[in-house]
């Protein structure tokens, strides 16, 4: 098996968060061996700038003291084929990157090539964020995210939930004990939308609600209800309404 210091085909992704402030701006370097069995990643995560924050200021935003992260060894094979598939079919600016954002750097027979940027910047940041994901799965420093969901109506009561595991990209939606797959990309549009709302946590339940309305938890253990306790930030995208129908599509 090849490893990762003598590769013979792989690829190097290096982020830059750019002007975004701390405790958020951060760097990664993400190093693959596309010629490994198992698939060799290497992940170094890095927060910058927070030099001049207080501990209290990182813990109000959701961060902690020591957020930065290393990781070498073996993802899910899966992994290897998006990479292979989206480097084969990527476009390319023919820029330099000066500020933000992702440069790809491919490495042949051990050669490294020079840095190039992506035409598509957010899709490759997805791609990247979606690895460092699973990483963190694989290496039991998160769980997969679980949405957990609830439709009443009039007496009738219908629970379900969506398991998303980054670690092997698969999804299993679960209903009255019965589970099957979902689609991959499926999913992933649906999170967005989910988590594009505002919630509001000020009125959030540690139950679900049995009143008539629709009720979503994001994994966090809070319970809001569509429509009050989870609102459209933009008066003029629905998103509280599509994730009703993309539910109610499920549960048909």
């Amino acid at each position: 098996m090849n490893t990762l210091s003598n590769m013979r085909t792989g690829l190097v992704i290096e982020y830059d968060s750019g002007i975004i402030p701390p405790p958020h701006s951060h760097v990664f370097r993400l190093q693959m061996d596309l010629d490994s069995k198992p698939f060799q990643v290497e992940l170094n995560l890095h927060y910058t700038d927070r030099e001049d924050l207080t501990e209290d200021e990182i813990y109000d935003e959701g961060f902690s003291l020591n957020d930065d992260y290393t990781f070498k060894g073996e993802v899910d094979q899966v992994w290897k084929d998006v990479f292979q598939k989206s480097y084969q079919g990527a476009k390319w600016s023919g820029k330099s990157l000066h500020d933000a954002g992702i440069t790809i750097t491919s490495i042949e027979d051990g050669k490294t090539g020079k840095p190039k940027v992506p035409a598509d910047q957010e899709v490759w940041l997805i791609l990247a964020q979606d690895l460092i994901q699973a990483i963190y799965e694989t290496n039991k420093k998160e769980l997969p995210l679980i949405i957990n969901y609830r439709l009443v109506e009039n007496e009738s009561i219908r629970d379900c939930s969506i398991e998303v595991k980054f670690s092997n990209r698969t999804v299993l939606f679960t209903e009255a004990g019965k589970t099957k797959n979902l689609n991959w990309d499926f999913t992933i549009q649906l999170m967005k939308l989910i988590f594009t709302p505002d919630y509001h946590y000020d009125i959030a339940k540690e139950e679900p609600g049995k009143k008539r309305g629709e009720y979503i938890n994001c994994g966090d253990g809070y319970w809001h209800e569509l429509g009050k306790g989870v609102e459209n930030i933009d008066p003029t995208f629905d998103a509280v309404g599509k994730i009703r129908e993309r539910f109610a599509d499920l549960l048909a």
